[in-house]
């Protein structure tokens, strides 16, 4: 039996219009896993940003831990103002990196640099570095001879004088039950 031209043309246009819907059904299948795997790609970036953060702090505490600096003190102001982040930012203070540092710390380090006769100056972009942020900190701590636990963390809070600041006094609460755990 032969089939007629328009029988032909029917059955030609029958596969067509299948192989069209099997290739769209396949286009959108393999988009629905690009997205997929795009969403598992960026929440492994995620923990890997995560993990990479993690490491820096116990590579810092362990690095820190050998030098003459209290690790215990610098790492509670670090949990209490940015929760151990390097690029935290405080848009109302202009209080950057892990220790929270403000334009006018930097001034007053790079103020007691000078006083003391050294060559080193830090910038205001040197606050998100946590070894120029654990500097600055150090600097301050024994330009004014702070000595004590809660010295250094009111201090850090409210200037040189914030030791007899009320406003103070919250701050090293947050600040002592981090070391004490």
């Amino acid at each position: 039996m032969v089939k007629s031209n328009d029988d032909k043309i029917y059955f030609n246009f029958t596969i067509i219009i299948m192989l069209i819907m099997t290739l769209f059904f396949t286009v959108n299948r393999a988009s629905d896993k690009i997205k997929q795997l795009q969403y598992e790609i960026d929440s492994n970036i995620l923990i890997i940003d995560s993990l990479k953060q993690e490491i820096d702090t116990l590579n810092w505490e362990q690095k820190i831990f050998y030098q003459n600096t209290s690790n215990e003190i610098i790492s509670a102001i670090m949990f209490v103002e940015s929760s151990y982040n390097n690029f935290a930012y405080n848009p109302n203070e202009d209080a950057v990196g892990c220790l929270q540092i403000r334009r006018c710390m930097v001034d007053d380090i790079n103020r007691i640099l000078e006083i003391k006769n050294l060559p080193l100056r830090f910038t205001y972009n040197d606050r998100w570095s946590r070894e120029k942020s654990i500097q600055m900190f150090e600097i301050y701590r024994k330009y004014y001879n702070l000595n004590t636990y809660e010295k250094i963390a009111r201090c850090w809070n409210g200037g040189p004088n914030g030791l007899y600041k009320s406003t103070t006094t919250d701050y090293w609460n947050k600040v002592k039950t981090k070391i004490n755990g």
